[in-house]
């Protein structure tokens, strides 16, 4: 565990859910590495996704000055945080010190990130076929985050990743599990949006599923939803996407009912 200070609070439940659910809907975030030839830290913001352990991954070009500074030197640190009106420093915001690993082209690995990527962040799909143009997974070592004023906590990586071990049968089955939804099932999407997401009306498609939760946009608007547990296996996403339907329906029209 990381040694804490007093102004630290004790990791908890809570903690970990806004941890994941900053990392699993950020579109962007500002990533500083080192430059090779100063050594002095350079910042600029990139498009985020993550994988399904939660890693974050970015989408890069070798004409940017963050991707020579990756490949020299890996060590990198992602400010990830929530926008709004008013003071800045009232909304959540954390800091993920980590090392970039790029991914091989061609790799099982590169097939998997880049569909999380471009159903994440659709209009990538422009550049993302461009030769100089590659994915790295961004791996955590440890965690800043700030909730707000007098949240302060600091988490090593394995204390909010999504390690399940049925990450991999999950993968396998995501991309024809999301598309089935998308394209059949949008009345039920409609209805997580609304009951789970507390969001109006409108044309919200999955964008990923893992272990904990899934994802769903409307065009620049991204929400996460989370599974009451974790899933254990891939016909227990399917289970749950059903049994979740069923109850948000029962509670919208309850809602009516009494209101």
């Amino acid at each position: 565990m990381t040694e804490k200070t007093d102004v630290l609070r004790e990791m908890d439940d809570s903690a970990v859910r806004l941890i994941r659910r900053l990392m699993r809907s950020a579109r962007h975030a500002v990533i500083a590495t080192l430059e090779p030839q100063t050594g002095n830290p350079i910042a600029t913001r990139i498009g985020v996704s993550t994988d399904h352990d939660g890693t974050p991954i970015t989408l890069v070009s070798a004409l940017a000055a963050h991707t020579p500074a990756l490949l020299a030197d890996p060590r990198c640190s992602l400010l990830v945080g929530e926008l709004g009106k008013g003071d800045p420093l009232a909304y959540a915001r954390m800091t993920i010190s980590a090392k970039a690993k790029e991914v091989i082209k061609g790799s099982a690995d590169h097939t998997r990130i880049e569909w999380r990527y471009l159903s994440h962040l659709p209009k990538s799909k422009l550049y993302v076929g461009l030769g100089d143009f590659r994915f790295f997974r961004l791996e955590p070592e440890n965690t800043k985050l700030n909730g707000g004023f007098g949240r302060a906590y600091q988490l090593e990586a394995k204390e909010w990743l999504s390690l399940s071990p049925v990450n991999a049968e999950l993968a396998a089955a995501e991309k024809n599990a999301v598309d089935h939804m998308n394209e059949d099932h949008a009345d039920a999407i409609a209805l997580y949006a609304r009951y789970y997401a507390k969001l109006p009306d409108g044309k919200w498609r999955i964008t990923g599923i893992d272990a904990d939760g899934f994802d769903i946009a409307d065009g620049d608007e991204v929400a996460r939803i989370f599974f009451e547990k974790p899933l254990e296996s891939a016909k227990d996403m399917h289970m749950t996407l059903v049994r979740m339907a069923g109850e948000a329906r029962a509670g919208l029209e309850a809602d009516q009912t009494s209101a």
